[in-house]
């Protein structure tokens, strides 16, 4: 019963999301809002880490699983990506190691920043 209730509210935050995305005339996906909706709620303590975590554990474990079905689309249309397959590589690779070096250069500047508050003042 605890998992169910931990994947209704992961559910709920998904929907509420979605909903954003049919009401709001912005091209922001669905997903994104959930995401953002899902941090606030965390952030503000409206849902606690507590009340999902096993269930977004697992989710975050069979993550590379999700992926198949989207790869298996891209496979089943190879004709319209064989004239393009290049460009998109390239892009891809220099997307991912910008996307890298952003998030490294980010956590960086937060460890940084933890510890000069942890350390006392002089």
């Amino acid at each position: 019963m605890k998992y169910l209730h931990q994947c209704l509210i992961i559910l709920a935050v998904s929907l509420l999301g979605e909903l954003l995305h049919a009401l709001l005339p912005l091209p922001v996906p669905g997903s994104i809002y959930g995401i953002v909706l899902m941090f606030l709620a965390l952030e503000l303590k409206i849902v606690r880490v507590r009340a999902i975590k096993e269930v977004s554990g697992f989710l975050l474990d069979i993550l590379p699983l999700l992926f198949l079905p989207s790869g298996v689309g891209l496979m089943d249309k190879w004709d319209v990506f064989r004239p393009v397959w290049l460009p998109f590589l390239v892009i891809v690779l220099v997307s991912t190691f910008l996307v890298m070096a952003a998030a490294g250069h980010v956590s960086q500047a937060v460890i940084r920043r933890s510890e000069r508050r942890r350390q006392p003042h002089e």
